[in-house]
């Protein structure tokens, strides 16, 4: 019998054979060449300047008359001065037809003045400014002594010509890129150093992403407790002001907290460098309070906002959210979860790595005390929520906060309840699997149970869907747990392993 393979990992074999023919099969491009200049302007209103430069060839079967792409959104990201030139003429971008919206959601159209020809070269100017973004969490932050851009929105994203053969444009094997700071501020990005050029009104940081990096993030600002010392392997704490606590034990929780997560799975980095907690005073909490501590993710490292600094290094809290964030740069950065799995992968496998990490520190004790305060805080969000509990993997940022908290506790449960079933060390392993073999693709909930399956050498479509597609927490995982349903009595619990 042949075991199902995961979709992505035979989207990449697809790829593969299609780049083996030296004659083009369909309507085509490819980027021949890629920059991009970001600048900070500080100031009461700051403002992140981005200049990007392509240039495209056309490598298909015909001449196009038009390409597709995705821009950073206007309100999540503040984006204002848009502006478009091809060839060195002004384009104005148009939606795409109706028929075209929901296969590319926010996708616009560019139209060429004429027909770009087979074989022809052409170059793509897209700049923009990001002013007073609406977001403020792990896709933009935006202060006037710090900001920070993550992985993903806040470049262009070029899309293939629609024909099923049509491969997407990929990024050139060097993609050079700058970050333009005051010279007194710090900065951390992917890719390879290539220097830094200094001049009074500031300074300019170059990198350049190679073939096996992801895609870039970049975070800079004006902080006190700074190290740059490349030569001691510690976590960095980046502060706005300095910090008067013994940082000490939280140094050593933080590195311990990135050795497990190494350890179970994988190391995703040949530079090895240590993980960075660095203050972001626009970082915000969309979870409750919007005024409370809040955590967000860089490769790498923890974002946290001075309400989470206010709560002490070695604050439970405090930790925990770091964890979970470090906990992204596998589940997140390198496993990207597909949209339909933001909850079920994006937030269920962070909050799931936590534990494994408390484990680590204190056995099976701990597993066992943050597995019931997961099922703590599904309770409670199921008792204050006002409609009907939805599917983890129709669960989406725009529900309410109690949806959100019950889609994250139980998609992080189900791999609780699989290490229960089958063993820890599959699952990790399958976990690690995905994130080496899939790095850097659009990941979905199925790839990720093909892989677990393929360890364990069972059928597990029955217990993915008790936990992500039907309501409530079985029974016997709550037994197991010295927990109980919600009226106090015990009720059969739903296996479907088989």
């Amino acid at each position: 019998m042949f075991r199902e393979i995961p979709a992505a990992i035979g989207a990449a074999l697809l790829l593969l054979v299609l780049a083996s023919c030296t004659v083009p099969l369909a309507p085509d491009y490819q980027i021949l060449k890629q920059s991009c200049e970001v600048r900070f302007i500080p100031g009461a209103n700051p403002e992140i300047r981005v200049h990007n430069i392509y240039t495209l060839q056309n490598s298909g079967t015909t001449p196009l008359d038009f390409i597709d792409a995705t821009f950073p959104d206007d309100k999540i990201f503040g984006r204002t001065d848009f502006r478009v030139e091809v060839g060195g003429q002004t384009l104005s971008p148009e939606n795409l037809p109706l028929e075209y919206q929901q296969g590319s959601p926010g996708a616009q159209r560019l139209t060429f003045r004429s027909s770009w020809p087979t074989k022809g070269k052409l170059e793509l100017v897209v700049d923009y400014t990001f002013v007073s973004p609406e977001g403020s969490g792990e896709g933009i932050t935006l202060a006037a002594d710090n900001f920070h851009l993550g992985t993903r929105g806040w470049l262009p994203v070029l899309l293939p010509p629609n024909h099923i053969l049509a491969s997407a444009p990929a990024r050139p094997v060097k993609m050079p890129y700058s970050v333009r700071v005051p010279g007194n501020f710090v900065v951390l990005a992917r890719g390879a150093s290539a220097g830094r050029k200094q001049d009074s009104a500031g300074t300019t940081h170059l990198f350049e992403l190679g073939k096996n990096d992801l895609a870039p993030f970049i975070v800079a600002g004006h902080y006190a407790n700074s190290s740059e010392n490349k030569k001691v392997a510690t976590p960095g704490f980046w502060t706005t002001q300095p910090s008067l606590q013994n940082q000490a034990g939280s140094t050593d929780r933080l590195a311990a907290a990135w050795s497990v997560l190494q350890k179970n799975f994988g190391s995703l980095d040949k530079r090895n460098a240590p993980p960075y907690l660095v203050e972001s005073s626009a970082l915000r909490s969309d979870v409750g309070d919007s005024s409370g501590a809040a955590f967000a993710a860089f490769p790498g490292g923890a974002l946290v906002n001075p309400a989470a600094v206010a709560l002490g290094f070695n604050n439970g809290v405090f930790m925990e959210g770091v964890e979970r964030s470090l906990a992204q740069t596998w589940f997140g950065d390198a496993l990207q979860p597909a949209p339909a799995a933001q909850f079920a992968l994006g937030e269920g496998l962070p909050a799931y790595a936590t534990i494994v990490i408390a484990e680590a520190n204190g056995g099976d004790a701990e597993r066992r005390k943050r597995t019931l305060d997961l099922m703590n805080s599904y309770d409670d969000a199921s008792k204050q929520i006002k409609t009907p509990e939805k599917a983890v993997t129709a669960t989406t940022p725009a529900d309410s906060v109690e949806q959100r908290r019950i889609a994250c506790a139980k998609a992080a449960l189900l791999f609780i309840a699989l290490e229960d079933a089958y063993g820890e060390a599959p699952v990790r392993a399958a976990l690690a699997q995905a994130v080496q073999l899939l790095r850097g693709k659009d990941v979905s909930v199925n790839d990720v149970r093909a892989a677990i399956e393929y360890t364990t050498g069972k059928n597990l479509a029955g217990t993915f869907r008790v936990w992500l597609y039907n309501p409530g927490v079985p029974s016997d995982f709550r037994s197991r747990y010295g927990a109980t349903t919600e009226n106090g009595k015990s009720k059969k619990g739903i296996r479907g392993d088989d």
